[in-house]
C-alpha cells in the first residue's frame, strides 16, 4: 500500500470511528506521561494530564489489566510490555492523527528524507516539547551505531532529548562530544552537559570543550591556537552525526550577547533562524555568521546524519529557512509547527504560480 493509499484508508478510519482515535490518543498520552516521570502517583499524574483522579482512573485499571502497568508504593511505572507497546503504538498513532500525512507533507517541501510529526505545539503545552525528545531520542539510538561519533548542541529541546533517552540494551559504545562552546546559560543545557548524559545514557563517553561559544576575533584566534581547543575541534570535527536544535535568529542572537549593531543587521538582512552560529533569511542565505568555536557548515557535508529537532509554531519560519541553508536529513518536529510550515509554503507556491 502505498502513501497516498494509507493515508486515504487512515482518514476513512478516523471518520467512521472518530472515538478510536480520541481514545488511542488519551491512552498513548497517558502511556508516555508515565514513561516520562514514573513511578508517579495517580493525583500527580491528573494535574500533569490536565484531568481528574476520577476520569485517570479507569484508563489506568484497564492499562494495568493489560499488562502494561506496574503499581508500587511511589506510583506506576511502565511494564517492559508497556514500554515495547508505546514504542509501536507511536507510528500508529500518527497515521490515525493525521500527523503521518503532516509528516509526508514537510518531507517533500522541506525536502527532507525523514520527518517526525510529534503530537501538539511546544509553544503552547509542555508535553510536546516532552514528546519531541522522546521521539528523537529513540530514533537516534535506533540509527547510532558503534562506529558513530555523535555531535549535539545545547539548548532546551536537546536537553529533552537527552533526558528522554533510554538506557541502551546493548551498550552504544559511541562516542558524544559537544558541537559547540557554552553560552554561559544553566548547566543542563549546555553542550557538554548533554553531550555527557547522552554518553551515560547509550554506554559510550563523552568528551569536553571548555570554551565560550562567542568570543571576539582577536580572542578566537588566540583559542584556536591553543594545543587543547586545536584536539577537541579535531576530534568534534570527526562527527559522523549531529544532534542540533534551530533557533529563532532574533532570540538566539540575545541568548548570546550581541550587540546593538548586530542585532540591527540581522533585522536588516531579515534574519529568522540560527544554526551552528550561522544567522539565515528565508531563503536559507547566510546573512551573519559570529565567530564560536565548534561545527561549521562547511562540517555539515562529511557527516553521515544532520538531525535537527525543534517544534513549536514561532519555530516554523526558522525550520523552513534552515532547511533551505544546509542538507537536513532527519527532523522531528510538532503539529504546531508543521502546520505553519505547510500552511506558509503552500501560500508561496500558490503566489508563484
Amino acid at each position: 500500500m502505498d502513501t497516498k493509499d494509507e493515508a486515504a484508508m487512515w482518514s476513512a478510519v478516523r471518520r467512521l470511528v472518530p472515538e478510536l482515535s480520541e481514545e488511542l490518543r488519551w491512552r498513548t498520552r497517558i502511556l508516555e506521561r508515565i514513561y516520562a516521570l514514573g513511578p508517579i502517583g495517580r493525583r500527580a499524574l491528573a494535574l500533569e494530564m490536565g484531568t481528574t483522579e476520577r476520569i485517570l482512573r479507569a484508563n489506568l485499571d484497564f492499562l494495568r489489566e493489560q499488562g502494561l502497568l506496574v503499581a508500587s508504593a511511589a506510583g506506576v511505572s511502565l511494564s517492559e510490555d508497556g514500554e515495547r507497546a508505546l514504542e509501536m503504538v507511536g507510528e500508529f498513532a500518527s497515521k490515525l492523527d493525521g500527523r503521518a500525512e503532516q509528516a509526508e507533507t514537510v518531507s517533500r517541501l522541506l525536502r527532507i528524507p525523514t520527518v517526525i510529526v510529534v503530537e501538539g505545539d511546544s509553544d503552547e503545552v509542555g508535553f510536546a516539547k516532552d514528546n519531541l525528545g522522546y521521539r528523537a531520542a529513540e530514533f537516534l539510538k535506533r540509527a547510532l551505531t558503534p562506529l558513530d561519533i555523535l555531535a549535539v548542541t545545547g539548548g532546551t529541546t536537546m536537553a529533552s532529548v537527552a533526558r528522554r533517552m533510554s538506557v541502551a540494551a546493548p551498550a552504544v559504545t559511541i562516542k558524544v562530544v559537544p558541537a559547540r562552546g557554552g553560552l554561559g546559560e544553566t548547566v543542563e543545557i549546555q553542550a557538554n552537559s548533554i553531550a555527557s548524559k547522552l554518553a551515560e545514557k547509550l554506554g559510550g563517553h563523552s568528551v569536553m570543550l571548555h570554551v565560550p561559544d562567542r568570543l571576539g576575533e582577536e580572542a578566537l584566534d588566540q583559542l584556536l591556537a591553543d594545543p587543547y581547543v586545536e584536539q577537541r575541534l579535531q576530534e568534534i570535527r570527526q562527527a559522523t552525526v549531529v544532534l542540533h536544535g534551530i533557533g529563532s535568529a532574533l532570540e538566539m542572537a540575545e541568548r548570546r550577547q550581541a550587540s546593538q549593531s548586530e542585532l540591527k543587521l540581522l533585522e536588516e538582512n531579515c534574519a529568522v533562524a540560527e544554526a551552528f552560529g550561522y544567522y539565515f533569511n528565508a531563503s536559507g542565505d547566510v546573512v551573519y555568521a559570529m565567530p564560536t568555536v565548534g561545527l561549521r557548515l562547511t562540517d555539515l557535508p562529511q557527516l553521515r546524519i544532520v538531525m535537527a529537532v525543534a517544534g513549536g509554531g514561532r519555530k516554523a519560519d526558522a525550520v523552513a529557512a534552515a532547511a533551505k541553508a544546509y542538507r537536513i536529513d532527519v527532523l522531528v518536529t510538532d503539529e504546531g509547527a508543521a502546520k505553519r510550515m505547510i500552511e506558509k509554503e503552500m501560500d508561496k507556491r500558490r503566489e508563484i504560480e
